[in-house]
């Protein structure tokens, strides 16, 4: 039996031609008779839907996938997937690749590709982090207040009190304190 599998990590890539669906078109046409979807990170290989797929799986059978970096992200932890796979006689099918096996050469490769999908995820996590440290977005919620409002407070904070200044401003004490902290 051939079983595909198809991974999305974000919306992004719902939007970007690599969605659910046409993933599962793509594993259809290409002869899987059934097909696990899942949107979660390929940073980890426990995930529910892979994991009832490769207890499904039984020797004779194929898992086919669209490209490589569906299966992992990580150089080390896909290789070890694949050669656990093809170890107990599930054959490994990418379809912009081509069959995987245990020969050398297909050993090479696969490690390889993998390692290029490694790099290629940290470097995108690389200039994530750089782009949030030059706009100053580092994630969580936005700031409710300006720097404006918040030097206004501190500025009442010379002759009222914190709970004074909260009823004037409507800032917090607790936002107060820590602009105090932060810009006092």
């Amino acid at each position: 039996m051939v079983c595909g599998y198809a991974r999305v990590s974000t919306k992004i890539q719902e939007k970007n031609g690599n969605s659910l669906d046409s993933q599962e078109e793509l594993l259809r046409d290409s002869g899987s008779r059934i097909v696990y979807k899942e949107s979660c990170s390929g940073a980890t290989l426990d995930r529910p839907k892979l994991g009832e797929l490769v207890h499904a799986l039984e020797p004779g059978d194929t898992l086919m996938v669209t490209k490589l970096d569906r299966l992992a992200r990580s150089a080390h932890q896909g290789i070890l997937f694949i050669d656990q796979l093809l170890g107990h006689g599930i054959k490994v099918h990418v379809l912009n690749m081509g069959l995987m096996d245990n020969t050398p050469t297909g050993k090479l490769i696969r490690t390889i590709l993998f390692a290029f999908a490694e790099f290629e995820r940290d470097m995108i996590v690389e200039r994530t982090q750089e782009g949030r440290k030059l706009s100053g977005n580092y994630g969580g919620r936005p700031l409710k207040y300006g720097r404006e409002q918040l030097e206004h407070a501190l500025h009442l904070l010379g002759t009222n009190s914190y709970s004074q200044v909260s009823k004037m401003t409507g800032i917090s004490v607790s936002t107060i304190y820590r602009a105090k902290l932060k810009l006092g």
